[in-house]
């Protein structure tokens, strides 16, 4: 049997902004190092509102501060329905990657884009990577309750219906 060698240039990093992502994260860089390949970071809004307080915690204090002034008008426009833009999120992760690359001097990585985007997040995931020509998908994947049993986790929904290789994450115990 030959192995063919694998080509991995492009990686699209999906985030929850959950600590599992942040852990996936790590394998996301790490790949992209090992392979010199660029990032897309991806997060999926469902609800604004649920996710405000892991944004906070991804920046120091007086970073989320900042973000927060700058875009509270957009931020309202979000959360009222008006806008389909998400500035305030993705400034976050744009921020986010910026320090994890001046924390990481050893592990250089490149982000190609950071994607904010509305609407189902494994359907989103799976045409984003394809849009963008992604080699590999890398996403956080949590436990398993009885809920996401029946009706099925996003990791596995991406998983199953995905025609890149998806690198799933769990957070160490």
């Amino acid at each position: 049997m030959k192995i063919a060698p694998v080509q991995i240039k492009k990686i699209l990093y999906s985030t929850d902004l959950s600590d599992t992502a942040l852990h996936a994260f790590s394998y996301a860089v790490n790949l992209a190092t090992l392979f010199n390949a660029n990032i897309t970071i991806l997060h999926v809004i469902e609800d604004y509102e649920m996710i405000e307080p892991q944004l906070s915690g991804l920046l120091q204090e007086e970073q989320w501060k900042a973000i927060q002034e700058r875009y509270i008008k957009e931020a309202r426009q979000t959360l009222t329905g008006k806008s389909r833009e998400n500035i305030i999120v993705k400034e976050a992760l744009t921020q986010f990657t910026a320090n994890v690359q001046a924390e990481g001097q050893n592990q250089p990585f490149e982000t190609d884009d950071v994607l904010v985007l509305f609407g189902d997040p494994a359907k989103k995931i799976i045409e984003t990577a394809k849009e963008q020509n992604c080699d590999l998908i890398v996403m956080g994947t949590h436990g398993h309750s009885l809920i996401e049993n029946i009706l099925g986790t996003t990791a596995q929904k991406v998983t199953r219906n995905s025609k890149i290789p998806v690198l799933s994450v769990r957070l160490k115990e």
